[in-house]
């Protein structure tokens, strides 16, 4: 689980106008964070106000299950004898000048320089986006002329160009793919002139504690290429800052600053993972993304054609380390295993698990009461480990302890998304005004525009809804009343923003595309709508149907609804601004 310092992480992606950075709190299990925006330019009035904090991650994520492939993490902790791993502990050094020099060697034709032009959507107007902004990162060339990078240096991009390392040209690119949660993005160049004298570098393995790296990449500070050193420190389970996940990293010493974002680890003649964030307020603590996970996102893309994501088993699980808890669910003194606490009702897990049962092994491998599992030699990481790159829809066995018997079952893992999104990179947000009220479905960025301590001054429901409620079916969303734009029709109701709705003339909606179907399909005089805290607006449904075109003149609004509702019901775009 991760650390409750408090201390900052931060990613590394270089901005002409803002760095943005994020801080990591730990409250009561729930990880806390925001974003810290040091600007580099003078445009700080400008861009202070529209970096985004970064996202909390689902309650479930506290215990969240996440590795390399169960299968392979099995077989390295099976297999990884003690003597095996003592000789990798002899032979690795301190790092030396020829690390530094074969580093640079491989590199000078295989990293590049990322320039990126990007525009975030405003949550709180859905209609128009905040204004661009320019990010610079880094990047290394892998097999079949792709480019590896961090997703935080291309989100929400608008264009993208990359740079050779001695040469003068920009070369358009496009992102073939990109996985938030892993932090990984592929970009591809159809210019073959870009890869002429090119050379695709090898992904390695998870190097052992104080095996020396060299980070590559293009920090801020200079323009040109630059290599720092340094050894691992730590490999653990780790939250990933800008898809707020918990995935294994790489924690090592070497020198990572703004701009080395998506450059590589460079171990021996091969890759030992991706820079991506750093620890603010320490002194030289950088986290790489280690090979299992780059290839896992690599392998999900070139099998099925996009992002696949990390599976879950949709679990809470709670310690059994005190001695009184384990007799009462009677485990026996040689037992071990974690107490579940939460079922996702969407995961198969809900299918076969209930709330009390012990699970005392995940595919043969032993849980410990701190809900840890043997990893190399005499070191330990969270059992979520071996579930979260097993490939979607793929089994694991599941050995419990139910009422002083036990079972085992196999359970079916693929990727679970919380009730309210963590994060909405790449898309525009969805919204539908009917009469002046704007209804939008209820996400972190949406709490993100409340600034950066938005956990305290976001509205306390909604907040609370975000982190801890659980999705009852699939496509549920919870939409709630964002605000209202003034008219007659609805004055009155301008107080009732910021609250969860329920229903619509007496049906409970499932999410925004529901709730804009049962509002067109009104037949009678008057529109209800029931919101949180027993609150109710009326409407005269066919007035408000006149108004909603009035209003979105005099707003200067384009549609009444967001191009992904129109394209769902088929409502041309020219009409939606007249229609509701």
């Amino acid at each position: 689980m991760l650390s409750s310092s408090g201390r900052a992480v931060r990613k590394l992606c270089s901005s002409s106008s803002c760095t943005a950075a994020s801080v990591v709190r730990n409250r009561n299990l729930l990880l806390r964070e925001r974003y810290i925006s040091p600007l580099v330019s003078s445009n700080l009035a400008k861009y202070s106000k529209t970096t985004q904090p970064r996202a909390i991650p689902f309650l479930f994520n506290n215990f969240s299950l996440y590795s390399t492939t169960a299968a392979a993490s099995t077989a390295a902790i099976t297999s990884a004898s003690a003597a095996t791993a003592n000789n990798h502990l002899e032979e690795a050094s301190q790092p030396n000048l020829s690390d530094a020099y074969s580093a640079i060697e491989l590199a000078l034709d295989s990293v590049v320089k990322i320039f990126t032009v990007s525009s975030s959507p405003n949550y709180f107007l859905p209609w128009q986006n905040k204004s661009q902004r320019e990010t610079m990162g880094s990047g290394f060339v892998i097999t079949g002329k792709k480019i590896l990078t961090n997703a935080h240096v291309v989100a929400d991009h608008t264009f993208v160009l990359v740079r050779k390392h001695g040469s003068p040209t920009k070369y358009r690119a496009e992102v073939q793919a990109v996985g938030h949660e892993c932090d990984l993005a592929i970009l591809v160049v159809e210019n073959e002139e870009f890869w002429k004298g090119m050379n695709f570098l090898e992904l390695g393995d998870i190097p052992f504690l104080q095996e020396a790296v060299a980070v590559v990449g293009y920090p801020q500070g200079g323009d040109n290429i630059s290599v720092t050193k340094g050894v691992v420190s730590r490999v653990e389970p780790t939250q990933y800052v800008h898809g707020a996940s918990q995935l294994m990293a790489i924690q090592i010493d070497a020198a990572i600053n703004p701009g080395n974002s998506g450059g590589p680890a460079i171990m021996g003649n091969k890759v030992a993972g991706v820079a991506f964030q750093n620890l603010s307020g320490a002194e030289n603590i950088g986290y790489i993304i280690p090979v299992p996970v780059i290839k896992h996102f690599i392998n999900g893309v070139e099998e099925s054609g996009k992002y696949v994501g990390f599976c879950s088993m949709g679990l809470s699980c709670q310690p059994t380390e005190n001695v009184q808890l384990r007799k009462h669910f009677g485990m026996c003194p040689e037992m071990t295993g974690v107490l579940v606490s939460k079922i996702n009702p969407l995961s198969d897990a809900h299918r076969v698990l209930k709330k009390d049962d012990i699970i005392l092994a995940f595919d043969g491998v032993p849980i410990a009461n701190d809900g840890t599992v043997p990893f190399r030699n005499r070191e330990r990481i969270t059992f979520d480990h071996l579930v979260s790159m097993k490939k979607p829809n793929e089994t694991a066995s599941v050995r419990l302890l139910r009422g002083g018997e036990e079972h085992e079952f196999s359970i079916t893992l693929r990727p679970l998304q919380p009730l309210v999104p963590v994060h909405q990179f790449d898309k525009l947000p969805s919204y539908y005004i009917f009469a002046g009220l704007v209804f939008v479905p209820l996400t972190q960025p949406y709490l993100h525009e409340y600034g950066e301590e938005w956990y305290n001054t976001s509205p306390r429901r909604l907040c609370e809804r975000a982190l801890k409620e659980l999705p009852k079916k699939a496509d549920q969303q919870l939409i709630i009343l964002s605000q209202v734009l003034m008219d007659d029709i609805n004055a009155g109701y301008e107080r009732l923003a910021e609250l969860q709705v329920k229903k619509v003339n007496g049906v409970e909606i499932d999410n925004l595309k529901h709730l804009c179907q049962l509002v067109r399909d009104c037949s009678s005089e008057s529109l209800r709508f029931d919101l949180d805290d027993d609150r109710v607006i009326a409407l005269n449904y066919q007035s408000a149907k006149v108004a909603t075109s009035r209003i979105l003149k005099r707003h200067r609004i384009p549609s009444a609804m967001s191009s992904d509702l129109s394209a769902e019901q088929n409502i041309p775009e020219s009409e939606s601004a007249s229609s509701s």
